[in-house]
C-alpha cells in the first residue's frame, strides 16, 4: 500500500499540534502511537516509512527538555526491574545460607547415626536392649500374622 501524498505533511502538522499541547485526534502523549493517531496514519508509517519524521519528533521532544512518554515508561520499568533483581538477589543469598545450614545439619545427623550404629554393633552380645514400647508376646500373635523381625541394616 502506497502512502497518501499528504502523509508527511499530516505527520508534521500532528507533530506541531502535539508539541504545542493542542492535540485534536489523540491524547497528546509524547509517543509515536499518539503522533500516528493525531496524523491519522498507521503507526507503521512512522516506524517503517518515515523514520526520519519519527526521529525528528523525538529530537524535538528532547530539545524542549522533555522526555518522550515511551522513554519515561521504560525508565520506570527499569527501576522496578532493578528493585526486583535486588530483592531476588537477597532471597538467593538467604536460600544459599539455608542450604549450607541444612547440609551441615544433615552431615551432623549422619555422623551421629554412624556413631550410634557403631556403639550398637560394639556392645556385648549378652546385654539386651529393653524395648521402649510393650511388645505383644509371641503367643498372642497368630501364625499367619507373624512378621519377620526388622534387621538393623
Amino acid at each position: 500500500m502506497s502512502p497518501a501524498p499528504d502523509e508527511r505533511d499530516r505527520i508534521r502538522a500532528a507533530m506541531d499540534r502535539i508539541l504545542a499541547g493542542s492535540p485534536q485526534h489523540s491524547n497528546g502523549a509524547l509517543t509515536i502511537v499518539a503522533l500516528a493517531a493525531e496524523a491519522g496514519v498507521p503507526r507503521n508509517a512512522l516506524t517503517q516509512r518515515h523514520l526520519d519524521l519519527k526521529n525528528e519528533f523525538y529530537e524535538k521532544v528532547r530539545g524542549r527538555g522533555e522526555t518522550p512518554d515511551a522513554e519515561k515508561r521504560l525508565r520506570k520499568q527499569v527501576v522496578k526491574l532493578k528493585e526486583l533483581r535486588a530483592t531476588d538477589a537477597e532471597e538467593i543469598k538467604q536460600l544459599r545460607a539455608d542450604v549450607e545450614a541444612l547440609v551441615g545439619a544433615l552431615h551432623q545427623s549422619q555422623m551421629e547415626n554412624r556413631k550410634l550404629r557403631k556403639q550398637l554393633a560394639d556392645r556385648p552380645s549378652n546385654i539386651r536392649v529393653l524395648p521402649t514400647q510393650p511388645q505383644p508376646s509371641p503367643r498372642a500373635i497368630a501364625p499367619q500374622e507373624h512378621v519377620a523381625p526388622v534387621t538393623d541394616e
